[in-house]
């Protein structure tokens, strides 16, 4: 079996499977978890059954979380890499989000990413090394533009959450960091943006342009590599110039 093995949460379509195939060609052994099981099975057949398998996993359980744990031990043996990437985006006015709604956001992109790092972390700390990537968001950093604003408080709370663990499990040989994108160049942000609105979005960005998911994908393998070991609590911002510390 290879080396390290990859946990890709939310990893069936999207950002998640591009982040997905980026670690399997560079010889990640990757574990895809999707509430769309079929859809990560998919896409593990199609990268390779030897090694990358697809997994039916609501983050918003912690129990499936756990289970997660056990049956990619079981096939591939210890987790180094996680990535948490599954996520809920919603546009709903900020006036309009009801309680089940914003329980709903809450529960996939902050609890869920929360509950694996613990549970994952733990995993990690008892063999001394581990790399945990979280999907942040410039929403998180501006208070969202074209999101909602429960998207945009839930990225928030991953980048404080990202500290919180970062410092934990740094002597443990851990490292936590986030990545935070703007708007790319997906399916989710042209159907939130419109294509008509488009270009009128593209002229609001100081590059002029979408950024591209695949350079996204070359920053989390980068934080996922051994190289990596001195960044930890990093939040790494792609977001053409939106937002700038």
């Amino acid at each position: 079996m290879p080396a390290v093995t990859a946990v890709v949460t939310g990893g069936a379509s999207g950002l998640g499977a591009v982040i997905a195939r980026r670690l399997h060609a560079d010889g990640h052994a990757v574990a895809i978890a999707d509430v769309d099981g079929e859809g990560a099975r998919d896409l593990a057949a199609a990268l390779d059954p030897a090694t990358a398998r697809g997994h039916t996993a609501d983050v918003t359980d912690r129990a499936a979380l756990v289970g997660l744990l056990e049956s990619v031990r079981a096939e591939f043996g210890p987790v180094q890499v996680l990535v948490n990437n599954a996520a809920r985006t919603r546009a709903t006015p900020l006036l309009e989000i009801g309680p089940e709604e914003l329980e709903e956001v809450m529960a996939v992109n902050f609890t869920g990413t929360f509950h694996a790092c613990q549970i994952f972390g733990q995993h990690m700390a008892e063999q001394g090394y581990g790399r945990i990537v979280n999907m942040a968001s410039l929403a998180g950093q501006n208070g969202g533009t074209a999101t909602g604003g429960h998207y945009a408080s839930s990225k928030g709370a991953i980048m404080s959450a990202t500290k919180v663990f970062a410092r934990e499990l740094a002597a443990r040989g851990v490292t936590v960091n986030a990545v935070s994108p703007g708007p790319q160049d997906s399916p989710t942000v042209r159907a939130i943006v419109g294509e008509r609105n488009l270009e009128a979005f593209q002229r609001a960005i100081p590059v002029g342009r979408l950024g591209d998911p695949a350079f996204v994908a070359d920053a989390v393998a980068l934080l996922a590599s051994p190289a990596a070991h001195s960044v930890t609590g990093a939040c790494w911002d792609i977001n053409g110039g939106l937002h700038m510390r």
